[in-house]
């Protein structure tokens, strides 16, 4: 019954994640993207450590844009688990 092509991650706490710990990646590891999570919590980390030195910008604002476009495409139901499945369900499903 369930679509193959639907991932098992709720799509809400995905969107939750992202718009309150999108620049840790934390949306990202919730869906097993841990590779790109990792990505992303290094640039927060070299922005804010370089942020001394007034160039920290360079860092962060690309980390920005990053986060808003997966809040864009979790909103639009085009975000994917690290399965390649769309994290679609706003809930967590009930096993039957």
């Amino acid at each position: 019954m369930a679509d193959q092509n639907v991932s098992k991650r709720s799509r809400l706490a995905a969107l939750l994640l992202c718009w309150f710990l999108g620049g840790l990646g934390a949306h990202r590891f919730y869906v097993g993207k841990t590779g790109s999570a990792v990505g992303m919590f290094v640039l927060l980390v070299i922005g804010v450590i370089s942020s001394f030195f007034l160039i920290g910008f360079i860092f962060l604002v690309p980390l920005g844009i990053w986060a808003l476009i997966d809040f864009v495409m979790i909103i639009t139901g085009s975000f994917t688990d690290a399965e390649g499945k769309k994290v679609l369900n706003w809930s967590q499903p009930t096993s039957a």
